[in-house]
């Protein structure tokens, strides 16, 4: 994985079936150095990728920040 976007993509799609992983798409935009990544999932998917109490969602935040310590980012959940 070259980028904390790559990365990001790895471990969404990684955590929902092979079936709906298609329909996952990830966009990201930058502004003042602060990477901005919008995850668009149908909603059955969007309870997988947060997880009971956000947990899943915090695990790939703390992921990405051990990752990619100097890279500012927010992550947006679309359904």
């Amino acid at each position: 994985m070259n980028t904390i976007k790559d990365t990001l993509e790895y471990i969404v799609k990684a955590i929902v079936p092979e079936t709906e992983s298609k329909d996952i798409v990830i966009t990201d935009s930058e502004e003042n150095s602060l990477i901005t990544f919008e995850i668009s999932a149908p909603s059955e998917v969007v309870g997988k990728i947060i997880g009971k109490e956000g947990k899943i969602i915090k695990s790939i935040r703390t992921i990405l920040n051990l990752s990619y310590p100097t890279t500012r980012f927010l992550l947006k959940i679309k359904d």
